[in-house]
């Protein structure tokens, strides 16, 4: 079932988008060569305790995955893009590394993602990363009163299409409101014009992201963390948008 907010719901989850934007700038800004990715697992654990705000991703237990995760971040580095289990691991110079977090302040969720390159940056990576931020920002660009969710999802593989990155179409944004994962799914690879109608009020976690060279993909061990099949370099961009009167409005911006 699809719930449409009313804009005082969507000014509180707003409050939320607003935090989790601060906490991945953070963690951004602490991402650096020697860093290990469990300090930036425990200091995004300290900023969501002082603020109140509650994990959407501790105890989640999906049909994938080995048991609840027990992480507040997703952290995924290189050719890993997806579900990243934080763990003993230290970045290295020119790591790839996508962080994404959600949290709920008050009852209302928000959902983000971002891609950093840490310490000295190829060009390719910087390219890839490129696209999936162009790729979200044209995804929002028509996600008005009218459109179809098509729309959306076309607006994504247009930009991977033009940039030579196949896509793939198993995992992909999805409705955010009182929780974290809401109808409807937003596939990265649709058809404009078909599928539901926007409306507002429609929230949508929007996520685009792309491997290098495939579109298909590979769990760890571990159960959570994917990755490119042919262990190609990645990167994932994601913002919390509301489709409003007055056309999108990004919860999430930074």
């Amino acid at each position: 079932m699809i719930e449409l907010k009313t804009p005082a719901e969507i000014d509180r989850m707003r409050v939320t988008g607003r935090f989790v934007a601060e906490v991945l700038s953070e963690v951004g800004r602490l991402a650096d060569v020697g860093v290990n990715l469990l300090d930036l697992e425990h200091h995004a654990r300290r900023m969501i305790e002082r603020r109140g705000a509650e994990s959407c991703y501790w105890d989640y237990a999906p049909s994938f995955g080995r048991g609840p995760f027990r992480n507040v971040l997703c952290l995924s580095v290189n050719d890993a893009v997806l579900h990243g289990l934080p763990h003993d691991y230290v970045l290295r110079d020119g790591d790839v590394l996508s962080a994404d977090l959600a949290v709920r302040i008050d009852g209302w969720a928000a959902d983000s993602a971002r891609t950093v390159v840490v310490g000295t940056a190829a060009e390719e990576d910087l390219r890839i990363v490129r696209a999936t931020e162009e790729a979200l920002e044209a995804a929002i660009a028509v996600a008005h009163p009218g459109n179809r969710l098509g729309d959306v999802s076309a607006a994504v593989s247009a930009v991977a299409r033009d940039y030579g990155y196949p896509v793939n179409n198993e995992f992909g944004g999805h409705g955010i409101g009182r929780t974290m994962h809401e109808d409807p799914h937003v596939p990265n690879i649709g058809r404009a014009g078909r599928g539901l109608t926007l409306r507002p009020g429609l929230t949508l976690a929007v996520e685009p992201w792309f491997a290098r060279t495939t579109d298909r993909i590979v769990f760890d061990a571990d159960g959570w963390t994917i990755r490119s099949a042919d262990g190609s370099r990645t990167a994932h961009s994601e913002h919390t948008v509301a489709v409003t009167e007055d056309g999108p409005l990004v919860l999430t911006r930074p």
